[in-house]
């Protein structure tokens, strides 16, 4: 029988199996309020700092718990990394003879189904498209999982794999004819006979929103849910509450009706030219959008000349398809499945012209060639709460960016979560000696036109400083590609602009290259895991306060000002503070990282909020002199000239 002592303690199970495991105080008392919560059937809303070992200290209590557990992470790199690392090493330590698994969405297996319909539309496919799905039916003859991330030679975004993988909106269910044979099904059942299953928030959201797909649900035998990541759920929360209709979703439909034509309805040429008709509609409803990728609000695009004319034909148009395949649909099971897919889409674009929007807001998103429509609920609190609540399982909430200020309203008030149990678990590394925050002086506002060319100006000297090895973090592509223009032209730092190159190769490429400078915008803010003396100094050019003219944040701030909220200290300032959290995250992710963090932002002093943000991150030493960032790289190098030459 283990405790929790016997196993992170000095001389417990982890110090013995694993070699240089360090115990930490933090990682046991979260274990312990995690076993309390799981004792308790209550809810824990938990924030441990980097470094604490958060995954050990929930996979362990899990695990010891004996509860058919689900754990929910942000990304599929994260599930894969707890499953083939962190899940197996426990396992071993602890002598538990417990069993895991990994759940992807269904578009992450192969559906043998779509294969063989793919083979037979091979003329269309081009040498390249058509090399890929001779590699992927090599491979179906052998797989066991059908998991396409064993496909190492076909490309991650080849078109290839939307023709061999299913959706929610194309598959056929229990209707499939080689249901028996489903890659998607028998990981589900899997996922059922297993003790531990690790998902991701897509997923789980999915589940939620209970989609009849024909393979029930994962999470009515859940006792235990944990979420990991958990300050990205509520987003990907929103969006499954939501409605969306997209341009792609449409071409899909209509390729997918057009292969079925051909095979079973080719005496109904009418189905054929009515998808041809249709792609043409989409096609020029698209010419009236705005032409470059852009997020904007239903009234903007109520106000383009023919927009409403063009939205009520394919209305028309849709409704036509419909009532054809009504009287086709009994041909076949794809046929069937089109018929379903179609009033399901016909649904949704009439939801759009519903004008009760008090609780709502619709929006529209751009793209090359396409576009998306969405609906999306400005409050999931109740929704989720009476989800989550509604099972005897107990939840725990975790992540390293939850609380604003030492308090976890934000967070809590927007998923329901009001009685759950908190805690707070500091990182162990010691910011005070391992790091400074230089906040420079003689900023202008940050509306200036002039503020990222004098921002640049402000940190050359400490790039300087640190020899490159810094990423430079910004609120806005514009203002990156100025950023990136100048230091172009003024200095010789090996740049890496985020666009050029897929994002973990130019991770890789910034870790192996002398003098680098990474400069990127959202997607580095968080989740990027760069050790040791490569990164040295973050950067970051303002306060992320979320852009007020983005579509949904507009409408949540006047949705909450019309409920008697302050949208700017209820909802602006918090969630600009959780982003900052992230974006300073990236510097310190070891005990022997050092490094400088930048803040850019001149409203940390001149505004009375500024204490925010600075009371949400670790404690670390606080200067306005270059002369102490000089100093300090000074003496970080010194000592690591010193460790080279005793070596």
């Amino acid at each position: 029988m283990h405790d929790l002592d016997s196993i992170f303690g000095s001389n417990g199970e982890l110090v013995k199996h694993i070699d240089g495991f360090q115990p930490r105080e933090g990682q046991l008392s979260m274990a312990r309020a995690i076993e309390t919560a799981i004792e308790q059937t209550t809810h824990l809303v938990a924030e441990a700092g980097t470094g604490t070992g958060k995954t050990f200290a929930y996979l362990i209590t899990a695990i010891l718990s004996g509860k058919k557990t689900i754990i929910s992470t942000g990304t599929r790199n994260l599930q894969d990394q707890i499953f083939e690392k962190d899940f197996p090493i426990i396992r071993d330590a602890l002598k538990v003879p417990v069993q895991g698994a990994v759940l992807k969405g269904r578009s992450n297996y192969l559906c043998l189904y779509r294969l063989e319909q793919a083979q037979m539309q091979t003329a269309g496919f081009d040498k390249e498209l058509a090399a890929d799905l001779r590699e992927i039916d090599e491979w179906s003859n052998h797989t066991t999982d059908g998991d396409i991330a064993e496909v190492t030679s076909v490309a991650e975004d080849s078109f290839v794999w939307q023709q061999v993988t299913s959706t929610a909106d194309n598959c056929l269910g229990q209707d499939c004819p080689i249901i028996s044979e489903c890659y998607p099904l028998l990981a589900r059942k899997k996922a059922q006979e297993v003790d531990v299953l690790i998902v991701n928030h897509h997923l789980l959201c999915a589940d939620w929103s209970l989609k009849d797909d024909g393979f029930g649900q994962l999470l009515p035998d859940a006792e235990l849910i944990i979420i990991d990541e958990a300050h990205q759920l509520i987003d990907t929360a929103s969006r499954f509450l939501g409605i969306s209709i997209s341009a792609r979703q449409i071409f899909t439909l209509l390729a997918d009706i057009s292969s079925e034509q051909l095979k079973i309805a080719s005496d109904m040429p009418a189905l054929l030219d009515l998808t041809h008709v249709i792609s043409e509609d989409i096609r020029e409803m698209r010419k009236l959008l705005p032409e470059q990728s852009v997020k904007g609000s239903w009234d903007e695009l109520e106000q383009l000349k023919g927009f409403s004319h063009a939205l009520d034909c394919l209305l028309d148009r849709i409704q036509q398809l419909f009532n054809v395949l009504t009287d086709v649909a009994v041909r076949s099971k794809g046929l069937e499945s089109c018929w379903k897919r179609c009033e399901e889409l016909l649904l949704r674009l009439k939801s759009f012209s519903n004008q009760d929007q008090l609780d709502w807001i619709q929006w529209f998103e751009t793209f090359n060639r396409t576009f998306t429509f969405y609906r999306t609920p400005l409050d999931i609190s109740k929704a989720f709460a009476s989800f989550a609540f509604a099972s005897e399982a107990s939840w725990v909430f975790t992540s390293a960016t939850l609380s604003v200020g030492g308090k976890f309203d934000f967070f809590t008030q927007r998923l329901g979560l009001q009685d759950a149990e908190t805690g707070m678990w500091e990182s162990p590394f010691d910011f005070v000696h391992q790091s400074l925050m230089y906040v420079p002086n003689g900023l202008p506002e940050p509306r200036d036109y002039s503020y990222t060319a004098t921002m640049i100006e402000k940190i050359i000297p400490v790039l300087d400083a640190s020899d490159g090895r810094a990423f430079i973090l910004f609120t806005s592509h514009k203002a990156l590609q100025e950023a990136a223009n100048i230091l172009l032209a003024e200095t010789t730092f090996n740049l890496l602009v985020q666009g050029d190159l897929p994002k973990q190769q130019m991770l890789e490429a910034f870790r192996r290259t002398d003098r680098a400078v990474l400069l990127g915008t959202a997607s580095f803010w968080e989740g990027v895991d760069v050790r040791g003396e490569a990164l040295s100094c973050v950067i970051i050019d303002k306060l992320p306060f979320a852009s007020p003219g983005d579509p949904v944040t507009k409408a949540r701030l006047a949705y909450m000002t019309a409920n008697g909220q302050s949208p700017f200290s209820d909802f602006q300032l918090p969630s600009a503070a959780l982003t900052l959290k992230q974006g300073v995250g990236r510097l310190i992710r070891d005990v022997d990282d050092k490094g400088v963090l930048v803040l850019c932002d001149p409203r940390l002093s001149s505004k009375g909020y500024g204490k925010v943000f600075i009371q949400s991150l670790p404690a670390m030493p606080i200067t306005q002199e270059l002369s102490d960032v000089n100093r300090f790289f000074q003496r970080i190098n010194h000592k690591k000239s010193k460790v080279k030459k005793s070596a």
